[in-house]
């Protein structure tokens, strides 16, 4: 550090000597250098930038020094008249392309293309207020004008088409600027004015609209609950008929049921009436035989077997209770009915 400081002194007391004096360029400046008077080359501005954050040191009186600063410029161009870059209106005035008279706030972003330092100079400014003032702003304020002149009125609401018309200006500045050697990276709108009495006629028309499209948000959402409540009511018909097809395909299977199984008895009450018909005609043809009459005497004398009867018969006109001997009866009948049939 010590030797490095040792010679900036020396240089400085060399220079010095020779009459040299410093000339420095900042964090984001470039540096040209004019020669008025060239001993070995050319006079006059030097194709050659001197780069940032550096010291050079010339001859007085026979060398001219200019900086230009490369970093981004806002040349901000306002309604407002305590900010921007002028303390008085200073906003783009405009007609519409459909006739109607608006105030519009424009910022444009700008910068220094170093290499054509030595050219801004030469050609174009000497310095960069003179450059912003009399070539950036006189440029932006008579092209973006044209451009956003091409909109409608209404279109200004419409922060879509504002950044079209953005770019647009963007590109048509930079097609004027880029040969000056300044760049253009952007074109912003802030705020834009109508006239009074226009912006309450625009204003009274979006509050319509504003209604207009509340009025049909509610019928919409009216026409969503009437299809939301017929979905419902076809939900609970199909619901209904779901469950009468259920029931009567229950009740379908149910009454098979019982028909199968009513014809399954009938069959069977059918089986048994046919075999106890088929049994009484055996009985009818084994009782209409030789034995028959026998079987049934048997039969009766079995259903009898047992039991005491009294019969009461008729004597001398009224019936006579004390002689009468049934068994004996009954069993003389038999025999005559025997011996009479035979």
């Amino acid at each position: 550090m010590k030797r490095f400081l040792i010679r900036i002194v020396l240089m400085t007391a060399v220079f010095a000597a020779t009459g040299c004096v410093p000339h420095t360029t900042g964090e984001t400046e470039v540096g040209v250098r004019t020669r008025k008077i060239a001993f070995i080359g050319p006079k006059g501005v030097e194709d050659r930038i001197y780069a940032p954050g550096a010291t050079y040191f010339f001859l007085p009186f026979i060398n001219d020094w200019h900086v230009f600063d490369t970093k981004l410029q806002n040349l901000e161009m306002t309604y407002s008249q305590v900010k921007g870059d002028r303390q008085s209106r200073d906003d783009l005035l405009l007609k519409t392309i459909d006739g109607n008279d608006i105030s519009l706030d424009v910022i444009i972003a700008y910068r220094i293309d170093a290499d054509k330092a030595p050219y801004i100079l030469q050609y174009v400014a000497r310095d960069v207020i003179s450059l912003r003032d009399k070539v950036v702003r006189t440029v932006a304020r008579s092209k973006p004008r044209d451009i956003f002149g091409e909109l409608k009125t209404e279109a200004f609401y419409v922060a879509d088409a504002r950044e079209a018309q953005s770019e647009k200006a963007r590109n048509a500045l930079q097609k004027i600027l880029g040969p000056m050697g300044i760049i253009v990276e952007k074109v912003l709108t802030n705020d834009y004015r109508f006239n009074p009495e226009y912006q309450k006629a625009i204003e009274d028309k979006k509050v319509a609209d504003q209604q207009v499209e509340k009025n049909k948000s509610a019928q919409h959402a009216a026409r969503e609950e009437y299809k939301r409540k017929l979905e419902e009511a076809r939900g609970e018909v199909n619901k209904m008929v779901a469950d009468a097809d259920g029931q009567y395909l229950k009740e379908k299977i149910e009454a098979d049921v019982y028909q199968e199984q009513q014809e399954l008895l009938a069959k069977a009450i059918q089986a048994e009436g046919i075999a106890e018909a088929n049994g009484i005609r055996e009985m009818n043809n084994a009782l209409a035989g030789n034995g028959g009459e026998a079987i049934v005497k048997l039969r009766i004398a079995e259903a009898i077997q047992g039991k005491r009867i009294m019969l009461l018969p008729v004597s001398e006109g009224g019936m006579n209770l004390k002689t009468t001997d049934i068994n004996r009866l009954i069993e003389t009948w038999g025999v005559k009915s025997l011996s009479e049939r035979k």
